[in-house]
């Protein structure tokens, strides 16, 4: 059965793609040539990142399957695999720690400004920065984190947080019985967190959640943190309330618009703690993934039930 891996593999990770005993191809996904190519023979689609949408599908006449390597499908056409009887599957809990330990990085980061230090002290100015960046450098100990959604990567990280003195709320549709976390309504954790991480998958109605309205609920200096998905958040209203001081700082893996444009407003600002939708991304995620995906190629050969399979 011929797979498809759209992602750029370096070394090890070809390694690893070949060590699963299935036929996996690899395109880099910034390689339109090359896939549409491919596409011709694909029975399983590993998607990653650049959407699965209704044109690529159409160019995979042999297409049986779309495995997300990962969680949200969002960037998969749903409508359009459900109409050629082409399952869609995902991976759930399998980047829930390296998303949850970016989460972590980027509270702290954004909080001790690291990513100006950093840029300060290549310069040869690490001891000459103008003495106010100092004002508002702080520890995470001791401050309120309201965790936005409670599924397997807020589950991993509130125990963290909470061993590093942190007061953990979380909001979700439904209240967890053992949460190490105080339940709130959306409204309430806004107006209690000091920082407030986002965790819930992009769907119409979590479409731009935190919007000008919500931050402005939101304490005055309060940190914004998205691992999840850009869509959740205006970016055009956080931009404004950074730059007007209602938020103190933001730590970003995810936008509105992927990859970022360098024009951005957003990459100006010295508050703002950015990277380029890698929470997911470490050896172990993969390892874990690739044992599932490798799972349901096994399953879809001989007819048997898929897992976490979605259409």
């Amino acid at each position: 059965m011929k797979v498809l891996f759209h992602y750029a593999a370096g070394p090890d990770l070809t390694v690893r793609l070949s060590a699963l005993g299935l036929d996996v191809a690899i395109c880099p996904d910034n390689d339109d040539a090359r896939l549409g190519e491919m596409l011709r023979e694909t029975e399983v689609l590993w998607h990653v990142l650049r959407p699965a949408d209704a044109a690529l599908i159409r160019a995979a006449p042999r297409l049986r399957l779309i495995q997300k390597i990962g969680v949200g499908v969002n960037t998969i056409d749903l409508d359009a695999a459900r109409a050629r009887s082409i399952a869609v599957c995902n991976l759930p809990g399998t980047n829930a720690r390296a998303v949850g330990e970016l989460a972590l990085l980027l509270m702290l980061a954004a909080l001790r400004r690291l990513p100006l230090f950093d840029r300060s002290t290549r310069a040869g100015q690490g001891w000459s920065l103008d003495p106010a960046v100092q004002d508002g450098l702080g520890e995470l100990g001791s401050r309120t984190v309201g965790l936005v959604g409670f599924g397997s990567v807020p589950q991993a990280l509130a125990p963290v947080l909470a061993a590093l003195g942190c007061r953990v709320l979380y909001t979700a549709r439904q209240q967890r019985a053992h949460a190490i976390a105080e339940f709130r309504d959306l409204e309430g954790l806004l107006a209690e967190s000091d920082i407030v991480s986002l965790h819930v998958p992009l769907r119409p109605e979590t479409a731009h959640l935190i919007d000008a309205g919500r931050i402005a609920r939101m304490k005055r200096g309060a940190i914004l943190i998205n691992t999840a998905r850009g869509g959740l958040v205006d970016q055009a209203a956080l931009t404004a309330a950074l730059q007007s001081g209602q938020l103190g700082a933001a730590g970003l893996d995810v936008f509105a618009a992927e990859p970022v444009g360098p024009t951005d407003p957003i990459l100006k600002l010295d508050t703002v703690v950015l990277s380029p939708h890698v929470g997911w991304l470490t050896a172990e995620t993969f390892e874990r993934s690739f044992a599932l995906a490798a799972e349901n190629v096994r399953r879809l050969a001989t007819g048997s039930p898929l897992l976490h399979q979605i259409v």
